[in-house]
């Protein structure tokens, strides 16, 4: 596939005014969608410190209507197929809750003037693999071409979104089985985004897109284990580098296969290594289509499930994350289909992408076999980070609808403080395999 061209002057000048920065109708639909002023670009008075857990904006709102196995065909029309699917499979317990639409998202303005010249400049690699001539934005926030172009264009803008510059966290995952137990894998995980630094350009980026170090805090049993991810921007040109410290024997090894289908231990092979943020890495196994633009039910504004209040225990129910705690919002969402290549191999033989017109966040992935049959469904439950600002996941969600079990990914509500982001990170040596080995001991 040819690299794909940037879009004209004029095209672009629709950023400013029909558009919003990042690309999506700026007009509400009239109905229950509403206009974007511009989002949540301060927080409110009750957050008073960096790490502290974010105050809901909506706490007093109720939900409009809920939707469970009753009424499940009045409003199939607007959910995914995977939506529809978890209702069915779990047709006494889980609901879908759904509230006012509140389009919250924002960014800075120094990303929105970026993501302006990359409409003008960005390309696909040759392939899709990779892009270029796009720094510090998202690359591509008006969609053109071809419909493979376009849902490559939508995917690489999903791996590119801003998500801060330095960000810390402190996290447990959970694997739930059938009747409800769990235990919990908690880490430390640091990310600097080379892509955005302030300081650097398209020039200086070294073809890296983000440093990624996790390393295992409890239980005791793997503690110290650690992960060094370098993520790259034109995968063709390099791929993907990563390590693994082992704490038991005092070694860094590489791991060439930290990518695509290969199962994380942690989660108990519920989640795949390209399942992390609803998808990362090289898009070259798949062939990509873009099937438009629709108005969906999607999980948003999830700041219930992030409050210093709330425990694990309420936060997990048995077979799905507890719906008392959910919010879904009708929104805009850009339909991206990936179908497996002949001749490649992956778990999935198709995965449908829901991605946020706002904000480029995947929010929703239906999962296929081979046989083309439904099999699992994830979940990235969005909400402005108004420290930043910015919208992303406050926890992600990975339902097996065969073995009725699922993973949980990123849940901080009890730790004492959430996502920390500052404008500053550390220097490259700090995410060296050498500084692995120190980090995890």
């Amino acid at each position: 596939m040819p690299a794909q061209a940037k879009v004209s002057d004029a095209e672009a000048a629709k950023l400013k005014d029909e558009l919003t920065p990042y690309g999506a109708p700026r007009k509400g639909n009239g109905k229950d969608i509403p206009a974007w002023t511009g989002g949540i670009t301060e927080a409110p008075k009750d957050y008073e410190r960096p790490g502290q857990h974010h105050p809901n904006p909506f706490a007093d709102e109720k939900p409009l209507f809920t939707i469970d196995s009753t009424n499940l065909a009045k409003y199939a029309p607007a959910m995914s197929d995977g939506l529809q699917a978890m209702v069915k499979t779990y047709a006494s317990s889980f609901k879908v809750p759904v509230y006012t639409s509140h389009r919250t998202h924002a960014a800075p303005k120094w990303v929105y003037e970026n993501t302006f010249e990359n409409a003008k400049s960005a390309q696909l690699v040759d392939g899709g693999n990779g892009i270029k001539g796009a720094y510090g934005g998202v690359p591509f926030p008006i969609l053109d071409g071809t419909d493979e172009q376009k849902g490559l264009q939508a995917i690489w803008n999903h791996i590119t979104r801003y998500r801060g510059i330095f960000v810390t966290r402190k996290a447990s995952d959970v694997a739930v089985q059938r009747n409800g137990e769990y235990t919990l894998v908690t880490s430390q995980q640091e990310v600097y985004f080379n892509y955005y630094n302030p300081e650097g350009s398209a020039k200086t980026l070294d073809n890296i897109l983000f440093y990624y170090l996790s390393f295992n805090i409890a239980p005791a049993r793997k503690a110290g284990g650690a992960v060094l991810i370098h993520e790259t921007v034109d995968q063709v040109k390099e791929p993907r580098q990563a390590w693994g410290y082992d704490s038991g024997q005092r070694r860094v090894r590489k791991a060439p296969n930290l990518a695509y289908d290969s199962p994380i231990a942690d989660a108990e092979g519920l989640r795949t290594a390209d399942d992390t943020d609803m998808y990362n890495g090289s898009p070259d196994r798949y062939d990509w289509k873009y099937m438009g633009i629709r108005e969906m039910y999607i999980p948003y504004n999830s700041y219930k499930l992030s409050q210093g209040d709330v425990t694990y225990d309420q936060l997990l129910d048995n077979s799905h994350l507890n719906p008392d705690l959910l919010r879904f919002e009708k929104q805009r969402v850009h339909v991206v289909e990936a179908k497996l290549k002949k001749g490649e191999r992956h778990i999935y033989g198709k995965r449908v992408f829901y991605i946020d017109a706002d904000s480029w966040n995947v929010a929703m992935v239906d999962q296929y076999d081979t046989r083309d049959e439904l099999w699992r469904v994830s979940m990235a439950h969005l909400k402005n980070f108004y420290e930043l600002p910015t919208t992303w996941t406050t926890v992600d969600a990975f339902y097996d609808l065969r073995s009725m079990r699922y993973h949980v990914q990123g849940m901080d509500s009890e730790e004492k403080t959430a996502k920390m982001f500052t404008g500053e990170a550390p220097s490259r040596r700090y995410f060296s395999p050498q500084a692995l080995r120190r980090r995890g001991r």
